[in-house]
């Protein structure tokens, strides 16, 4: 069961991005965060120290994906692993991990991501530098599809719950979660707006 509410890592946001995040789950029930570490520029042996960091912090009490990144997933216990960037596709990742939650990014609601347990498909709300958003209406065509679908772009808790009405499974969500001055507080409204 994927929870409903994905938080996107931007480390640059927040000054401890573990102790933020370990808050934010002490703000939440058990099992209702996914939490996606995307860093893409950090070197191999960096992302490794902070995943595991994150690892520590999110067992037993949250679902931790690795963007990009099969090996560290593997090599820190991650309950998956996001095809994005330069990553091999997602139905690649599945043949050889199918144990590992694999996810993959869309930016249309009719672009496939095969093999992909769910896809977040952005921008759904206006985002500066992401382009024209796709709208709620690309919601529901994307998921008639039949992976699950969370909504990433402009998502907060004031629109979450348009979001899930419009037919994504979930939300996903980065600023909102992460570059406020409550991150506990953001995630666990997230939840409440998703559910």
């Amino acid at each position: 069961m994927l929870p409903r509410v994905v938080v996107v890592t931007d480390r640059r946001l927040v000054p401890n991005l573990p102790a933020a995040l370990a808050a934010a789950l002490d703000a939440v029930p058990r099992d209702s965060l996914l939490v996606l570490l995307r860093e893409k520029d950090l070197p191999g042996r960096e992302l490794f120290a902070l995943a595991e960091a994150i690892a520590a912090v999110t067992a037993g009490r949250a679902k931790l994906v690795v963007s990009g990144r099969a090996d560290v997933a593997l090599a820190v216990g991650a309950d998956g692993v996001h095809a994005g960037g330069d990553a091999p596709p997602a139905a690649a990742l599945k043949r050889r991990w199918p144990e590992l939650l694999v996810g993959a990014s869309v930016h249309a609601p009719d672009e496939d991501a095969p093999g992909a347990d769910y896809v977040l498909l952005a921008p759904i709300f206006a985002v500066p530098g992401k382009g024209a958003p796709l709208g709620l209406g690309a919601l529901v065509a994307a998921a008639r599809r039949g992976v699950p679908v969370f909504a990433l772009g402009g998502i907060d808790a004031r629109n979450a719950a348009a979001a899930r009405a419009a037919g994504a499974y979930g939300v996903a969500a980065m600023r909102s979660a992460l570059e406020v001055s409550d991150p506990a507080a953001a995630c666990a409204a997230l939840v409440r707006a998703a559910s």
